[in-house]
């Protein structure tokens, strides 16, 4: 089918209570892999494109293209999402390539610049019916996210919204990108007191390191869009690495890669239900 907005499947998380997951697509075998899932789990899902798999690419154009043709030969609804760019041309790409919504992060510069680039940027997005997403505290590498008092406030995140005027929210309450394991303790009371603050979907990062009861308890406390990566990424490349082994004379990618696929499908799936609690 047609892609989705962002902006719908967010509303529904809302109004039922769930959280959307967002995966990051990589090769083609992953947006394969996590529609797959979506679908075998009867769930609506968000592909996630990097600034990092851009750059891995060379370019957006052809990656989203092959996404929203995966994406239109699945039946359950899917929406298109750039994830983490910091820069204007490349939002501008991603609107012309179809993209629904759009991460701009801008956590790392100072808040009044990171408020006056925000608000540019949504400005310029919801001219073209974009959802925008924005990034306050510091969500970072491993150390950051888990030092005690880098959290993100209620106060500033209430402020920095109204401010910005964006559509949904990342926030710092735990977790921290990148983690090969699922131990990240996260700070559901923060989570609680920012969702009662901010009035648009809060969104965690970071999610890989979460332990699914974790996870489930984020979703009750207000998440409403979770982002994972890192632990898909870790179950496709076992499983490469598990087919390689099995059959050392193996050469078609078919052979590898599909094993890979399959893994990542029935996690995603798995995953999704975690997201419905």
């Amino acid at each position: 089918m047609p892609l989705t907005p962002t902006a719908r499947i967010l509303r529904t998380a809302e109004r039922d209570g769930f959280a959307a997951g967002a995966f990051n697509v990589i090769q083609l075998e992953h947006a394969e892999a996590i529609l797959a899932g979506a679908q075998q789990a009867k769930a609506p899902v968000i592909l996630q494109i990097s600034e990092n798999a851009v750059r891995y690419h060379g370019g957006l154009a052809p990656i989203a293209a092959a996404v929203r043709a995966a994406a239109r030969a699945c039946p359950t609804q899917a929406a298109l999402h750039l994830d983490h760019a910091t820069g204007f041309e490349l939002i501008q790409e991603a609107a012309a390539c179809g993209f629904g919504s759009v991460m701009f992060d801008g956590s790392t510069l100072p808040w009044e610049e990171n408020v006056a680039a925000t608000r540019e940027i949504t400005d310029w997005c919801h001219d073209r019916g974009l959802l925008v997403e924005a990034e306050l505290g510091e969500i970072g590498g491993k150390d950051g996210a888990h030092t005690p008092g880098v959290r993100t406030d209620p106060g500033e995140a209430a402020a920095f919204v109204a401010a910005t005027g964006v559509d949904a929210l990342a926030v710092a309450v735990g977790s921290s990108h990148a983690m090969t394991v699922r131990e990240a303790a996260l700070d559901l009371p923060l989570i609680e007191a920012l969702r009662a603050a901010v009035p648009v979907p809060l969104v965690l990062h970071g999610s890989s390191g979460v332990p699914d009861a974790t996870m489930a308890a984020a979703v009750t406390a207000g998440m409403r869009k979770v982002n994972i990566s890192t632990h898909l990424n870790r179950l496709y490349t076992e499983a490469v690495r598990e087919a390689l082994a099995a059959d050392p004379a193996l050469v078609d990618p078919r052979r590898w890669l599909g094993p890979a696929r399959d893994a990542v499908a029935a996690e995603v799936a798995r995953l999704l239900g975690v997201l419905a609690p």
